[in-house]
């Protein structure tokens, strides 16, 4: 290039560049070829045979540029920055209403890492973006054809290296202030026209010598303005606005940081776009005078060999993606959305919204908009017709002129000083008054006058004649804000709504997945606009519509599945066993129409999707025993599968043989029980998983049950369920062949060391019979009697409390070792432990709480008169033969009295418990044998003490 440099039409232009190189650097150096490197860029692009039109993301200027060339050029062939693999999804735009982000997702990779899954691209479209101009001409224009040359999906992911970098600090993240923002989600952003200062220093060096806060109001001042014809003149020629954005991304790129992975991947997405075209070229024999490159400036002033139609061909080898499979949709998205994920100013994507309207008006260029479009009515067949045989612009295209140099001209130019209109800023002083009267400001109409004489004053103070919107901001919060926001928004929110707000998109219905239209379909008999944005109200009364009961169950999927909110039960709910007649439900699936249009991306129906989910939290890596048997709960749930979870039930038997831990057994107990009283009065006989699992599950806590006791890690209410399992199953365990004495020794092979288990094992011996609750409650004695063990007596209370889910028969011993610890501790000693008991209750057995509150009100007197002569059942004398009075709290002296007298009942009770060896001396004769029987069986002994006393 250099050799015919002096004869292009840029001569001039580096003569007084290389003058100006040497006067400030005082001789030829890197400025020198800095400031010439910029014209060979701009000389080259501008004098490719295939034209390449340079835009900026969500630029008026650019986008009003592109509808005027494209009226005026009618290219054949449309060229367009953007990933290879979205062009079938374009033509659903006009179901649309504008932004929206054209997604393309992958829920399962191969390929890539498994962490990096769901992995996810968007390229978020407005109306006031270049990009839409292109897409809405070539698809309504018969004859053009748009092809997206840009890197697919996948090659997106294989390119990133950001995985492997350790997190940017300073890179933007989303607005909390607005719920919007999130539309996106994690996705990776594609956009086009990414022109930015990638060096830090140069762009702080503009902002502070532009006198400007950030990025967005630096381009609208001193970019969009010059070009789009805001600064009192009219807006550049054609020619001139590609001259000044081939500068523009020159400029960028040549100060760029030389960092190695992003120069790379910027180089080699351009050689992919240009090897694409020149194939598209080769296949269809297509004139390059008839098509157009739409790309963003940064990557029009490419330096790479491969550039240009007549490029070096061969050096680049496309790589072949990977084995993932891609989902793709449209999702709604937002300008707040937009802004968060591309690091843009708040509010500055409605503000170039506003300004493109403006725009519009200004220069009466017709734009391009897809037949349909923002909720237009669809034309009939005729008129469809006619609008597609009609042509869009003259007849025959125009060539380009020849290039000129248009930057000289433009660079020495002084800047046009807009004149202040007066009228617009005082409407939008007197709106924001009104905009924050209503946000609960204490403003008045000096405050306008104070906001519109401050916005003159800014903007003086920053070299402009014309308050921007920016400077309106800042006089905005200046003078009503100060120093306090008593609603919901600042002032600086409320400018950005009153320049025209966060506009949300929407996705038609013709343009969803079949699972979302599925979802719309079977949700239709409620009546409700469920694609609208908001929160809907629904009441379901099953009773007298029992055709309601199909959207019940897709709502109840739906509550499975979407984010929270997006499906809201507020009456109304779905047990194992039960159903609701009438429910009442919050809906917004308008406004979380992004997650179940990602719904779709998995399957055609919920009920597949749902089965998928299962399964793959059921068979991941990171399961549990309760994962899967939450899993089985699910499936029988929602889905009514008895095969899947029979499925499930089966893999919850693999799973649970290969735990070494506890931690689950809470859970594991819960959902257990759970399901068998399911089974048992839903279904003739068990399932044969959930028996294989009792037995399994009691032969696997009965091993691991003494290294649970003196494990650390292991907390006590993880032990009190394992007993919990133990003793709940236990009858079904035994009926299935289970032994014993399995159990029997592990309780005795357990030697806890902490209080709270100490109690707690003791509790698990008085189940088995080995201890008796008249030594259980000489230990508790003992406990207190030791002044060294009075400050940990409330650990000691926490593992009796939780052995009530084991053994909930020893509530009124807890009762009783309560109520001793207030009646024999001084208050000395009673007042700083209280607390304690309180908050270990509270914190380790909050969930007990209510079983130990109901037997100390059974046990107490109900009325204060009687307390006073009171006497606590365990202080009360023991029961004598044949009386008829109890011990304090036991059943054992009474229904040991009770065989004594009947000693063929006691014969008879002595087989059924498995004592068959007959009466002996040693044991003393029916009483003491009586009492023997009843400690080991107290229920027994009570149901018998019953029987015996009515007969």
């Amino acid at each position: 290039m250099s050799g015919d440099r002096e004869s292009t039409s840029f001569a001039a232009l580096r003569g007084q560049l290389q003058e100006a190189a040497a006067a400030f650097a005082g001789g030829p150096d890197a400025l020198e070829g800095i400031l010439l490197g910029l014209v060979d860029d701009v000389d080259r692009a501008v004098r490719e045979p295939l034209e390449i039109f340079p835009v900026c993301h969500h630029s008026p200027a650019s986008a009003t540029a592109m509808a005027r060339r494209l009226r005026e050029k009618q290219p054949k062939v449309v060229y367009l920055e953007l990933c290879e693999d979205l062009a079938p999804l374009l033509a659903e735009l006009r179901n649309c209403r504008l932004p929206v982000a054209v997604q393309a997702f992958a829920g399962d990779v191969d390929g890539f890492p498994k962490e990096w899954a769901p992995l996810s691209v968007v390229a978020p479209i407005t109306e006031a973006s270049a990009e839409y101009q292109a897409i809405a001409y070539a698809l309504d224009t018969p004859g053009v054809e748009l092809v997206l040359v840009d890197r697919s999906a996948d090659h997106v992911f294989q390119w990133d290296g950001r995985h492997e970098q350790p997190p940017n600090e300073d890179e933007p993240v989303q607005d909390a202030r607005v719920p919007e923002a999130g539309l996106h989600g994690e996705a990776v952003g594609v956009e086009i026209g990414d022109l930015r200062p990638r060096f830090a220093e140069l762009e702080e060096h503009l902002l502070r010598h532009g006198k400007v806060r950030h990025w967005s109001e630096w381009w609208h001042q001193y970019v969009e303005v010059p070009l789009g014809g805001g600064s009192g003149d009219a807006a550049v020629d054609h020619d001139t606005y590609r001259q000044v954005m081939f500068l523009v991304g020159s400029l960028f790129r040549r100060l760029a940081p030389g960092d190695g992975a992003r120069v790379r991947v910027d180089e080699d997405r351009e050689r992919y776009m240009w090897t694409r075209m020149r194939e598209h070229l080769d296949a269809t024999g297509t004139d390059p005078a008839d098509c157009l490159y739409v790309c963003g400036a940064f990557h029009a002033a490419s330096r790479v060999e491969e550039f240009g139609v007549r490029g070096r061909t061969g050096s680049f080898t496309i790589t072949p993606r990977t084995a993932t499979s891609w989902s793709y949709g449209l999702i709604p998205s937002s300008h707040a959305a937009i802004e968060a994920q591309f690091g843009l100013a708040a509010g500055s994507v409605s503000i170039a919204s506003t300004e493109w309207a403006k725009a519009l008006k200004r220069t009466r260029v017709k734009p391009y908009r897809l037949a349909g479009q923002a909720g237009a009515k669809k034309a009939t067949a005729k008129k469809a017709v006619a609008k597609k045989t009609a042509p869009a612009g003259p007849a025959a295209p125009v060539a380009a002129p020849a290039a000129a140099d248009r930057l000289s001209g433009f660079l020495r130019r002084p800047p046009v000083l807009d004149a202040l209109d007066e009228a617009e800023l005082l409407g939008w002083s007197v709106e924001i008054v009104r905009a924050a009267r209503r946000g609960g400001y204490l403003a008045s109409t000096a405050d306008a006058v104070a906001v519109f004489e401050t916005s003159i004053l800014l903007a003086g103070m920053r070299d402009r004649a014309k308050p921007t919107p920016y400077d309106f901001q800042d006089a905005a919060v200046t003078c009503i804000e100060k120093d306090v926001v008593p609603g919901r928004r600042d002032v600086r929110r409320l400018v950005e709504i009153m320049m025209g707000g966060d506009r949300i998109g929407q996705v038609g219905y013709e343009a969803l997945p079949p699972l979302a239209r599925d979802v719309h379909d079977r949700l239709e008999p409620l009546g409700l606009r469920l694609q609208q944005r908001g929160v809907r109200r629904a009441l379901l009364d099953m009773a007298s519509r029992p055709e309601l009961r199909a959207c019940s169950d897709v709502l109840w999927m739906l509550r499975r599945l979407m984010p929270p909110g997006a499906a809201r039960t507020v009456m109304g709910e779905r047990r194992l066993g039960e159903r609701s007649i009438q429910e009442s439900w919050d809906l917004a699936l308008g406004t979380h129409e992004r997650a179940l249009i990602e719904l779709g991306y998995e399957g055609v129906s919920i009920e597949q999707v749902l089965e998928q989910r299962l399964r793959r939290d059921a068979y991941g890596p990171s399961a549990t025993t309760a994962t899967v048997l939450a899993a089985v709960e699910d499936a029988t749930l929602y889905l009514g599968s008895r095969r899947l979870a029979d499925e499930l039930g089966t893999h919850a038997l693999k799973v649970l043989a290969a735990e070494r831990g506890v931690d689950g057994a809470p859970e594991v107990l819960r959902r257990v029980r759970a399901l068998l009283a399911y089974y048992r009065t839903s279904e003739p006989v068990l399932p044969s998983w959930i028996e294989s699992f009792v037995k399994s599950g009691y032969a696997h806590y009965c091993t691991l049950l003494p290294t649970a006791f003196q494990d650390e890690d292991a907390t006590v209410g993880q032990v009190a369920a394992m007993l919990g399992f133990l003793f709940s199953m236990e009858s079904l365990a035994l009926s299935l062949g289970c032994d014993r004495t399995q159990l029997e020794l592990a309780v005795g092979q357990s030697h806890p060391e902490d209080p709270s288990k100490t109690t707690l094992l003791w509790a698990a011996q008085v189940q088995l019979g080995t201890l008796s609750r008249e030594e259980l409650r000489g230990r508790c004695d003992a406990l207190l009697a030791d002044p060294l063990v009075v400050p940990a007596y409330p650990r000691y209370l926490s593992g009796f409390v939780h052995a009530l889910e084991p053994v909930p028969g020893l509530a009124d011993v807890v009762v009783e070792a309560v109520s001793n610890a207030f009646g024999r501790l001084p208050d000395a000693v009673l007042l700083p432990w209280l607390p304690l008991l309180i908050t270990t209750l509270r914190s380790n057995a909050a969930e007990l709480a209510p079983l130990l509150i109901r037997e100390a009100g059974r046990i107490f007197p109900g009325r204060l008169a009687a307390l006073d002569a009171w006497v606590p059942p365990w202080r009360t004398p023991p029961a004598v033969p044949g009386s008829r009075r109890t011990d304090s709290g036991g059943h054992a002296p009474r229904g040991a009295a009770l065989l004594s007298l009947h000693p063929a009942a006691c014969d008879a009770l002595a087989g059924l418990l498995g004592c068959d060896d007959g009466w002996t001396t040693d044991s003393g004769g029916p009483s003491e044998r009586g009492a023997l029987l009843t400690a080991r069986h107290p229920e027994s002994a009570k149901a018998w003490e019953a029987v015996l006393a009515r007969a």
